[in-house]
């Protein structure tokens, strides 16, 4: 029988354990990824204990009273707080989403945080998202078009037309869809994954653009897009709600009906 081993230097440790004051009535412990490619040493998780009675509701209100209150050198990303900007993007007990969204109380036991999976790792719950930017980039997501606006308006479009555009504008690029897809693990070298297509279907269904023909003969590839198998994970795990595995059909479809 094979048998298969992680890498020494990519095994998972044990690290230190931050107990809060005895006494506490309401405890939450937190078990966080913790690496520092800068100290040579394997990755760990350290357990933190957070007193609820002084911690807002949300998973991103316990990270930052750790940072701030017991341990400065945890390092992860955050922003607007909101759900708007995508910046707190984590895996949170086995599932990708946002921080600032996933309350505390939805989390049973200790709860388990480690950055996006299948990313390179920066440094403790931040991931390398150089080549998701890079990808999106290539999509060209801006309007294209030849035709000129009117000289005294905008190229206006019909309440229907806007409404076509209706869940997709709304994706904060996050990538917790695209970091949940198994297809984007095996070949995210040159599958685009479920955020990008999400964001190129945008442009394909807006009435103003004219490059429709140029953007699904940049699409039409093997692995670019019809590496998706419809695993359905992105549409899963999207902290916004939204169905990239359907925008990835439509495209399919537009080439299909396209080619006859």
């Amino acid at each position: 029988m094979a048998s298969f081993s992680l890498p020494a230097n990519s095994r998972i440790g044990e690290g230190r354990t931050h107990k809060v004051a005895p006494g506490t009535k309401r405890i939450k412990t937190f078990r966080i990824y913790r690496w520092n490619p800068d100290d040579g040493a394997n990755p760990r998780f350290d357990s933190y204990e957070v007193d609820l009675d002084s911690c807002g509701p949300m998973v991103l209100d316990a990270l930052i009273k750790i940072k701030n209150e017991v341990d400065p050198t945890l390092t992860f990303r955050r922003s607007c707080r909101e759900g708007i900007c995508g910046s707190c993007a984590m895996n949170i007990d086995g599932t990708n989403t946002l921080a600032c969204l996933k309350p505390i109380a939805d989390l049973e036991g200790p709860a388990r945080i480690t950055p996006l999976p299948h990313m390179p790792v920066v440094k403790d719950l931040v991931p390398n998202l150089n080549q998701a930017y890079a990808q999106y980039r290539s999509i060209e997501p801006w309007l294209k078009t030849e035709t000129l606006p009117p000289p005294d308006g905008e190229q206006r479009q019909s309440i229907a037309e806007r409404a076509a555009l209706d869940g997709m504008w709304e994706c904060i690029l996050c990538f917790c869809c695209t970091t949940a897809c198994p297809s984007y693990w095996w070949n995210g070298d040159r599958y685009l994954g479920p955020a990008v297509l999400l964001a190129a279907y945008r442009w394909l269904a807006d009435s103003r653009d004219e490059a429709t023909g140029e953007r699904l003969d940049s699409l039409e590839d093997p692995f670019r897009l019809y590496r998706c198998h419809t695993i359905m994970n992105c549409t899963e795990t999207c902290p916004k709600g939204l169905n990239p595995a359907r925008a990835i059909g439509r495209i399919k479809q537009m080439i299909a009906e396209r080619a006859g």
